[in-house]
């Protein structure tokens, strides 16, 4: 296996900081020695057909073809190894993330909202629950325009950044204020488009702990280039920590019970 990543070690991937992306590199490897053989046996093929049919040794030109059908069979072949791989390995990963959501009280749930020319999150807060959310009461201070009358919004708070726990499934609901966006995290082998009036779940487990860039991934308008953004994945303890710090003093007062992520919210609500 340690071959098979040569071409991956060359290219240069990002750093690895998720349980399931290890999967999404096996799979490129599979990709990569596909390509890499392909684009040296077809130039090989290319530069022989330049050798063997050159005009010096073939003064008239032949009608009737290539004769032989090996290369109907190379190409049987290039399918069958492109199903395999399609098949085998990208569908069974697809169907993993798009189905088997986690679910329990330790699972950390983020809104991560989109616009022009930056990202915000929203956090439940201690009880799990995001609070419902109206455009026209977005402002200065409330950039999401959160409900604050709504009493499971008590707790809820934003922040600039994308801040999850280490060896915990994390789910992170993304949406839009403007155009389409896209939240691209490299190191978890993750992204997920940001579309105005929807919102679409992603969901992972980070193994590592570190602070990385986030960046859109689609283009979005003049400031594309500098919508970047961070997360840091920290350890479990300074998680709740920092969870608690940023919880709203008069909830953090109301709330005994230490800050976990959750399942009892709906992030569409309101949204």
């Amino acid at each position: 296996m340690h071959y098979l990543g040569l071409l991956n070690e060359m290219i240069g991937l990002p750093e690895l900081a998720s349980e399931h992306g290890s999967m999404v590199d096996h799979m490129l490897e599979m990709v990569h020695w596909l390509i890499a053989v392909l684009l040296v046996g077809w130039s090989c093929f290319f530069v022989y057909c330049l050798f063997r049919f050159r005009k010096g040794r073939n003064a008239s030109a032949s009608y009737a073809g290539v004769r032989s059908h090996a290369s109907h069979h190379i190409e049987i072949g290039v399918v069958l190894v492109e199903a395999i791989l399609l098949l085998g390995f990208a569908f069974p990963l697809w169907g993993q993330r798009a189905s088997e959501y986690p679910t329990g009280p330790d699972v950390v749930r983020v809104r991560a909202v989109g616009e022009q020319f930056k990202w915000t999150m929203h956090y439940p807060g201690p009880d799990g629950k995001f609070g419902l959310v109206d455009p026209y009461l977005m402002s200065g201070d409330n950039p999401l325009g959160i409900d604050r009358e709504d009493p499971n919004s008590a707790d809820d708070f934003v922040f600039t950044e994308l801040v999850l726990p280490k060896d915990r499934e994390c789910i992170v609901t993304v949406t839009s204020k403007d155009v389409i966006h896209n939240l691209h995290l490299l190191p978890m082998r993750m992204a997920q488009d940001a579309i105005p009036g929807t919102v679409a779940d992603m969901w992972f487990r980070p193994t590592k702990t570190g602070r990385w860039q986030t960046i859109c991934g689609q283009l979005c308008g003049a400031g594309h280039a500098q919508m970047v953004g961070f997360m840091e994945v920290m350890s479990g303890e300074d998680f709740d920590a920092w969870y608690k710090d940023n919880t709203p003093a008069a909830a953090a007062d109301e709330e005994a019970s230490p800050p976990a992520g959750g399942t009892g919210g709906d992030p569409e609500a309101g949204a």
